[in-house]
């Protein structure tokens, strides 16, 4: 059986997959929310800076060094509209990089939930070390425990 809050964590998990369409990114589309108090605060997925093309793979199909991870993009876009992200929690679709670790840590969010592994875990490993609370789900198999 779920808890309560394991069925909150799979419910913005499943948002935040949907947010993620909206990254105009071929090779990958991630989303990210921000949750406090049951509410979301701030959304970003991956994509380009304001102002720049919505192209975010070379011609080689690599990825432009520029693209902004959805964490940053959420992360920043609360600095913009002046909510307090202390003590909330990020869900996003792919487990964070060491760079956005280090912005989650400073953001003072406390838990982050993740849906996808990534094969390098630097980001998961710091956000342990700064005693944030990290929790991988697979919607997937959600999913199939409800049918």
């Amino acid at each position: 059986m779920t808890d309560k809050q394991t069925l909150l964590d799979y419910r913005y998990l499943r948002m935040a997959r949907v947010w993620a369409e909206n990254s105009y990114c071929k090779r990958r589309q991630v989303g990210a929310l921000v949750v406090k108090n049951k509410m979301i605060i701030s959304d970003g997925y991956n994509g380009t800076p304001s102002g720049f093309e919505n192209i975010c793979e070379d011609e080689g199909g690599q990825t432009k060094p520029y693209v902004l991870h959805a964490e940053a993009n959420a992360i920043t876009k609360l600095a913009r509209s002046g909510n307090n992200s202390d003590g909330s929690t990020l869900y996003v679709t792919a487990s964070p990089c060491i760079e956005c670790a280090k912005l989650i840590i400073q953001a003072g969010i406390k838990r982050v939930v993740y849906a996808e592994k990534y094969r390098l875990t630097e980001g998961i490993d710091l956000l342990k070390r700064a005693n944030i609370e990290v929790k991988y789900l697979n919607p997937e198999d959600h999913e199939s425990e409800q049918e």
